[in-house]
């Protein structure tokens, strides 16, 4: 049992260590709209994790299946990057609340939701975790027992977590420092990130594997 724990925590801190999308829209949404933004967006990537996980090591042959349309999913994760960065770096209006000195924004529970369907939306259709939880419950499956899967899906997803709040706790402790024209500068870098992994995504997911598998 050591062993699964020393394994979820690596799995988890590798996870959390990894740079892409999810940890640039945490930091986007906490410096705009604070704690409850911050925590709105990670709360929809941790279910959306947890569904994942349990998918992967419940139904293995979704598996194999899953595989056979990554051109697929790829394709829709691309697409819902762009159009969520080109919302960021055109679209978006940031301000700092009522007050000058205010960390919180006015957040009503429908922003909440709207805030936590994104994380979900952006976690869910990112390919890298798909294939991260899928490749993980594909090489485990074989050598470890249900309960050690378990112990070590559950450990990898608080690591994961705990790094998340880290994330959210962090982007606000900067938050009472920045103006409006600086959180205007975050959200563009944020959205062209998001541009750039969607553009990544549909260039060598989509089309060279295309042409690749056809050559």
């Amino acid at each position: 049992m050591t062993e699964a724990i020393l394994k979820g925590l690596a799995l988890g801190f590798v996870l959390a260590l990894s740079v892409g999308p999810i940890i640039f829209t945490i930091i986007k949404q906490s410096l705009n709209n604070g704690h409850k933004g911050g925590f709105s967006f990670v709360a929809g990537v941790w279910i959306s994790d947890i569904l994942l996980v349990v998918l992967c090591n419940t139904l293995t042959a979704m598996v194999s299946e899953l595989l056979k349309h990554s051109r697929t999913i790829a394709f829709g994760g691309s697409a819902f990057l762009i159009a969520m960065g080109v919302y960021f770096v055109f679209f978006k209006k940031v301000s700092l609340g009522k007050e000058s000195g205010s960390t919180e924004t006015t957040f009503r529970k429908r922003d909440m939701a709207r805030v936590f369907a994104s994380g979900f939306l952006i976690n869910t259709l990112n390919p890298g975790v798909i294939f991260f939880w899928l490749g993980n419950a594909t090489i485990l499956a074989p050598t470890h027992t249900l309960k050690e899967m378990v112990v070590i899906f559950a450990v990898c997803l608080l690591v994961n977590m705990s790094a998340d709040v880290g994330k959210v706790m962090m982007a606000n402790t900067l938050r009472s420092k920045l103006t409006v024209r600086t959180l205007s500068i975050v959200n563009k870098i944020a959205g062209s990130i998001l541009i750039g992994f969607g553009v990544y995504l549909l260039l060598f997911r989509v089309i060279l594997y295309k042409e690749g598998a056809a050559a």
